[in-house]
């Protein structure tokens, strides 16, 4: 076997390989979990396939050139996959850590992203599912019998519909994790481990109504619960983001594994270009990265959206004539890569 052959077989663990590039969903054969992530709910539950462009605004439409990914992105995921563990996300403010769960759902053909952003308010119910108790209460007092099936009542959140039971796992994003009030990374921990969960208001129905069905985070959708449990075939494929402004209690951290997210290369801020604009003549993006850079390194960090900002304006001032790399435009670069902290590094 030659040292090409090794290689190539050594790779062949990946199933994500990071280009940003849709794979063909039925070519993809994600790896068995191991025995101990194993599920065994009914289902399975029909995923939508479209994400109503979710995921083009995240990382492109235009991609032309499969995206340089960074190595250890490429095998955390990779062992957040096999090992069907969440993957925990760090790193400064506009380095992608979002953007990750949308280039793996649209390589692998996982569909729409469900998203859950978490606010200091958030707690473990709404991620899982809301129950309009008022709403069926003022249907029932108004006499609108065909209105009042509990079902109707109960949307699972973002969370809770990751764990359905798809034929293939769903992508959940739960965005800024660090925002959130102390207990709730404490509270995920049983459902990471045990991979389901109750509604209460359905156990309480159980022998009279086995069978409800619920509304979906998905649009449009919905989905039948039995005995108020819902169980996954597959553990979906967690992704938390944190921007590092707290820590995590250890058997939480014990749980996920962890990826340390570098800010992106010229080569890769360069793609990232190319895929939301594509033909960008008239216009210096090499100049325009580099000033980026710079500006970044002077101030402590700038988003990749920053950039994104700069070229859109870049673009049109030269639809128009009006493009010119003088003190003005420099002027507008100041303003627009604004620090994201407070504190200017000069």
């Amino acid at each position: 076997m030659t040292n090409a052959e090794s290689a190539n077989e050594a790779e062949d663990w990946r199933v994500y390989r990071g280009t940003g590039l849709p794979a063909d969903p039925a070519a993809v054969s994600l790896p068995s979990p191991p025995p101990w992530r194993e599920f065994d709910g009914e289902g399975p539950v029909t995923r939508p396939d479209d994400d109503g462009g979710d995921g083009s605004r995240r990382i492109g439409r235009l991609r032309a050139q499969p995206r340089v990914a960074d190595q250890q992105e490429v095998a955390m995921v990779n062992a957040a996959i096999h090992l069907r563990r969440p993957l925990l996300v760090t790193g400064r403010p506009g380095t992608g850590k979002s953007s990750l769960a949308y280039l793996v759902a649209t390589e692998l053909g996982l569909g729409p992203v469900l998203k859950w952003p978490i606010s200091s308010r958030s707690t473990l119910k709404d991620g899982l599912y809301l129950y309009d108790a008022i709403g069926r209460v003022q249907a029932a007092g108004a006499h609108l019998a065909e209105r009042t099936n509990i079902g109707d009542y109960i949307r699972l959140g973002p969370l809770g519909t990751a764990l359905l039971p798809f034929e293939k796992p769903r992508v959940l994003l739960i965005d800024e994790l660090d925002k959130s009030d102390i207990d709730l990374p404490n509270d995920l921990l049983n459902v990471f481990e045990d991979g389901e969960y109750e509604i209460a208001e359905l156990v309480r129905l159980a022998k009279q109504q086995p069978e409800v069905t619920v509304l979906t985070h998905d649009r449009g959708g919905s989905a039948t619960v039995k005995d108020g449990r819902v169980r996954p075939n597959a553990f979906p494929i967690v992704i938390l983001t944190s921007n590092g402004e707290r820590e995590f209690p250890p058997a939480f951290l014990r749980r996920c594994l962890r990826l340390e997210m570098r800010p992106p290369t010229f080569e890769q801020l360069g793609l990232m270009v190319a895929a939301q604009f594509g033909d960008t003549d008239g216009l210096d993006i090499r100049l325009i990265i580099d000033q980026f850079l710079e500006r970044s390194e002077r101030v402590g960090g700038l988003a990749s959206d920053q950039l994104l900002n700069a070229v859109h304006l870049a673009a049109r001032l030269a639809t128009s004539g009006a493009y010119q790399t003088d003190d003005d435009w420099k002027d507008l670069l100041e303003a627009i890569w604004h620090p994201l902290s407070s504190l200017e590094s000069e």
